[in-house]
């Protein structure tokens, strides 16, 4: 299949073997180091004080395929023509890539719109901030939003170290991967590892719960540079590095545990 791409202002035909499960026409109600900018919800969107980070807005889904490869390649060119997506793993094992953080449903769709309009996508579907397993948290209680923190990040397991994208300098890396982990349940967790240790909540080893994120510093400068998703009995889920796949990982493995720089938290 051929798709004319609007590519640094010039047209480019992609031939890509994609071969979609489902695409679905949504408009119920619903923004890749190791940022993004959180949008204020406005007074229809819920606000959850329960958390430390801003709730999403309303974000745009294209795609379902079951080849991951697919799904990196849709995130590929959504990159290369400007636009800030992520692929992940649906709890049907459908490959699905996401991208925005919109305050209402008009501006959502209207992005929508104008890159459907370029020929990048052809089907989309409007995620609603009642989505969101944070808001979902009010209904459910207790440890609702952690456990699908870790479930989303286990679902990632075994997937290419990819983020998307043409500079050498993006890949699946881990800052990415817990970006994307936080969003999908609602959470507009910032971009890099930097910005994501500035925007949590200190809390010590001790006190780490399931979904919570630790950082390290694997650089000679000795700064935060990794990052991974807290899953419990002292593991974590991360991407470690390009060539390799996301995994679990052991903060009692040497390696790790000498350059353990800390834990932040985001649901209080």
């Amino acid at each position: 299949m051929k798709q004319t791409l609007k590519r640094q202002g010039r047209f480019s035909t992609l031939k890509a073997k994609w071969t979609p499960v489902f695409c679905v026409v949504s408009f119920l109600l619903l923004g890749a180091g190791c940022g993004g900018k959180p949008v204020v919800p406005r007074a229809s969107q819920p606000k959850m004080p329960e958390t430390g980070l801003a709730v999403m807005g309303y974000s745009i889904q294209v795609g379902a395929f079951s080849n991951p490869d697919n799904a990196i390649r849709l995130t590929r060119v959504l990159e290369d023509n400007g636009v800030d997506a992520y692929y992940f793993v649906h709890k049907t094992g459908i490959y699905k890539v996401r991208f925005g953080d919109y305050p209402s449903k008009q501006a959502a769709r209207a992005k929508a719109e104008t890159i459907r309009a370029a020929g990048i996508i052809h089907e989309y579907y409007l995620v609603s901030p009642h989505d969101y397993a944070v808001v979902r948290q009010r209904k459910y209680g207790g440890s609702y939003l952690r456990n699908e923190i870790v479930e989303t990040a286990r679902r990632f397991i075994g997937l290419p170290y990819q983020w998307g994208g043409s500079s050498p300098d993006h890949g699946f890396d881990c800052s990415g991967l817990t970006m994307a982990v936080y969003r999908i349940n609602g959470l507009n967790l910032p971009r890099t590892s930097k910005e994501q240790y500035r925007a949590g909540i200190p809390i010590k080893k001790g006190q780490l719960k399931s979904g919570d994120l630790v950082f390290f510093s694997t650089s000679k400068r000795k700064r935060v540079s990794h990052v991974g998703i807290y899953t419990g009995g002292n593991k974590f889920i991360h991407a470690p590095g390009k060539g390799r796949r996301i995994c679990a990982a052991s903060l009692s493995k040497k390696y790790f545990k000498t350059r353990y720089a800390g834990a932040r938290t985001y649901v209080r």
